[in-house]
């Protein structure tokens, strides 16, 4: 779980007589990560592609272009079938002459809408002025202009001109027209430069006569006719798209296996009569290998297992041989009886988490999957960001929407992007709706702690000021929670740099795990108590100040002192040393002192799953007092806010008081309260409010949780950035096996 599947590096060697055969069988199984050869050992070439790979990729050029005409996609897959070469040449060349007229048509007619559409646009500001279209051009001695403006600013200004003997002008809704006649001698462009500087922006006159009206009733119907050919072709493309869907899936299928395997060749060593093909298998997938090979040419092949990839060195030079292999890359020579001839090349990660943890890979794929040397931290991920998540926002309502919207995404979607996200919604509501049970919370109603633990739930979220201590509470165990993620990460970080040796592998990580530990020790020990926040040594001590009485008022302050501070400064010394190793000594010692602080820092970044706490019931809180109204109540630990769900908070105030205490003021009336106007507006609030809850829950709880596991967690141990696993195969979804 922690480590990936055990990889193992195999080599294939036979005569190319039965290479077909041999690709047929590796394709089949689906678990051969071929490795690349790099064309460098003496006597050995890449292979060449098997006869046809140019025309079958081709063909699938052709489908995958016809799929994207068409709008195929996975939903309109038939029943699986087998497709013939046959029908490859005839039917995928009549449905490529159709699609491609089809879709040729569409193109024009789409052409022709768009020229008329222009038209219309440029014709209907005509429309308004009346004048047919031939009277606004042509004449000798008038000079026309038309465009969009002011009337009497364009009539003041062709009025100034010199050159403008006599005018009159035309208006619409729209436009201006102005007709002018000039003075002897008058330039061509005088009405224009008239208007110069003149609110008015010319348009062109169209070419055309008669009624601009009629002109662009003509062109509406134009326009209705294209649109309704347009719907014809539209039609007849989504009947060919019915018709051939699952003949192009299916052809596509085919397709593609035919040029992984035509292509396959130049991945291997060749000679004019022998290949060697290696590649990556996980380990107990080999003898399945061997199986496939044997059943398919018998002994006309040797199948070798080179080696198994070490989880620390993790590539060839720093595993282990398997037989009488050597490692490769250490001198051996390009043969065909099972000897190395591909470069060492890295494992590719197959990563081993059960069902449940499985969403939650996607979370670690959008930094980068794990190196093959390195922990996979998915695990830690899957038990941690859905608890941080549920403690963070701890409501049963809430909770329940989020595992609704998890359900739909897991059901109704094939995209696996969806389907982990929805997974991961869903165990983050069941852990929302958990510790919404042990708030007692339901859309932040106290109504299920009254139901279920008659008024005193195990946990309250202490925004109001009767519970001050669970919030204080809330910042310890975030305190704690930090200092127990921190830790795992410090241990992954040792583990996987043990490669290098333990002392190494404790400067790296053991050093800066034991500085954390000790500094926090001390400070949760009353060695100094003055400083130190009081809710340390009193939320989980006895009395009215404890939330939980555990009776903890603080480690001694021996153990503050002897423990605490000797393994700070252990830490200390070991953490400045492994930098002055890095750095030298003067570098490495600013930076070791620098740093160090950091201990401090990153656990108190995690505070920020306290403030989100309260942060979120704070919100939830403003949208039930809005709609309810609340009244305040001086109980035993102090003032208490109570929804007025029962009665009106200002009818409580008149009755005085509540189960025995004092009913003091009242923060609002509620908008239920208020009449039938008010309940309308308030049901709006309700439901628009929480649904805003709701969606800031995952830009505060999930993106502050997941905060925690990159930056701070990850921080610790993780690099990523290992080789995806893509084994030579296809599964197939819509075709049989020819």
């Amino acid at each position: 779980m922690l480590r990936p599947e055990r990889m193992s590096k195999v080599s294939v060697t036979g005569s190319k007589a039965v290479m077909g055969d041999v690709i047929e069988a590796v394709h089949d199984l689906n678990r051969l990560h071929l490795s690349d050869y790099d064309g460098s050992w003496e006597g050995f070439t890449n292979g060449d592609p098997v006869e046809g790979a140019d025309d079958a990729s081709e063909k699938l050029v052709t489908v995958r272009s016809l799929e994207s005409i068409l709008d195929v996609d996975e939903a309109d897959a038939g029943p699986s079938r087998i497709v013939t070469d046959e029908a490859l040449d005839s039917e995928l060349e009549e449905i490529r002459v159709e699609a491609n007229e089809l879709d040729d048509r569409l193109d024009e007619i789409d052409d022709e809408l768009r020229a008329v559409e222009e038209e219309i646009d440029s014709v209907e500001p005509f429309a308004d002025l009346g004048i047919d279209l031939d009277l606004l051009s042509g004449y000798d001695t008038l000079q026309v202009a038309v465009g969009k403006g002011d009337e009497a600013a364009v009539a003041a200004a062709v009025e100034d001109a010199d050159a403008v003997e006599a005018f009159e002008t035309f208006t619409g809704d729209r436009v201006v027209a102005v007709f002018a006649y000039m003075a002897d001698g008058a330039d061509e462009d005088a009405l224009e430069d008239a208007l110069v500087g003149v609110d008015f922006a010319g348009v062109e006159v169209p070419d055309a006569e008669g009624s601009p009206a009629e002109y662009v009733e003509e062109l509406r119907h134009e326009k209705q006719r294209l649109e309704s050919e347009r719907a014809t072709v539209e039609d007849e493309l989504e009947e060919l798209r019915l018709d051939a869907a699952g003949f192009l899936l299916a052809a596509e299928e085919k397709l593609t296996i035919e040029v992984q395997k035509s292509e396959a060749p130049l991945q291997f060593a060749t000679t004019e009569n022998s290949f060697v093909a290696e590649g990556w298998i996980p380990t107990e997938e080999y003898d399945r290998l061997v199986s496939a090979l044997e059943t398919s040419v018998g002994d006309r092949v040797e199948v070798d297992e080179l080696e198994r990839a070490d989880y620390r060195e993790g590539h060839p030079t720093g595993s282990e041989p398997v037989g009488d292999h050597a490692a490769a890359g250490e001198g051996a020579e390009a043969a065909t009886d099972g000897g190395a001839v591909t470069v060492g090349d890295e494992p590719p990660v197959v990563q081993q988490n059960n069902k449940a943890a499985r969403p939650f890979e996607f979370l670690i794929e959008m930094i980068n999957r794990p190196k093959y040397t390195e922990l996979d931290p998915t695990i830690v991920l899957f038990l941690t960001f859905p608890a941080f998540y549920g403690f963070m926002l701890g409501d049963l309502g809430y909770g329940l929407l989020y595992i609704g919207v998890g359900y739909l995404l897991v059901s109704r979607f094939d995209d696996a992007v969806f389907r982990s996200l929805g997974a991961i919604g869903m165990w983050a509501g069941g852990f929302t709706a958990l510790f919404g049970i042990l708030y007692g919370e339901i859309f932040g109603l106290h109504v299920l702690g009254e139901v279920l633990f008659g008024g005193s739930p195990p946990m309250h979220k202490g925004l109001q000021p009767a519970y001050l201590q669970y919030g204080q509470t809330w910042l310890v165990v975030s305190i704690l929670l930090g200092l127990f993620h921190l830790t795992v990460g410090y241990v992954f970080g040792f583990i996987n740099d043990l490669e290098h040796g333990v002392a190494d592998a404790y400067l790296e990580n053991g050093s800066w795990a034991t500085l954390m530990l000790g500094v926090w020790i001390w400070i949760f020990s009353r060695s100094a108590q003055g400083p130190k926040p009081e809710f340390l040594f009193t939320v989980l001590n006895e009395g009215p100040e404890a939330a939980y009485a555990l009776g903890f008022n603080g480690l001694p302050a021996e153990v503050g002192v002897n423990v605490g501070l000797s393994l700070a400064a252990v830490g200390f010394m070991t953490m400045v040393y492994g930098e002055i190793q890095h750095y030298g000594v003067a570098i490495g010692s600013l930076v070791g002192g620098l740093e160090s602080f950091s201990v401090l820092g990153d656990v108190l970044s995690y505070l920020r799953i306290g403030a989100v706490i309260l942060a979120k019931a704070g919100m939830a809180f403003v949208v039930n007092l809005l709609f309810f109204g609340v009244y305040v109540v001086e109980g035993d630990h102090g003032a208490e806010w109570h929804f007025g769900t029962a009665h009106s908070p200002q009818h409580m105030l008149h009755e005085g008081t509540y189960h025995g205490h004092e009913v003091t003021e009242v923060m609002f009336e509620g908008l239920m309260h208020m009449g039938v106007g008010g309940v309308i507006a308030g049901a709006v609030v309700f439901v628009v409010g929480h649904l805003i809850v709701l969606l800031l829950g995952v830009t505060s709880a999930g993106l502050q949780g997941i905060r925690l596991e990159y930056v701070e967690f990850f921080d610790k141990f993780y690099e990523g950035g290992g080789r995806v696993f893509e084994p030579f195969g296809y599964e197939r979804n819509h075709t049989a096996e020819d």
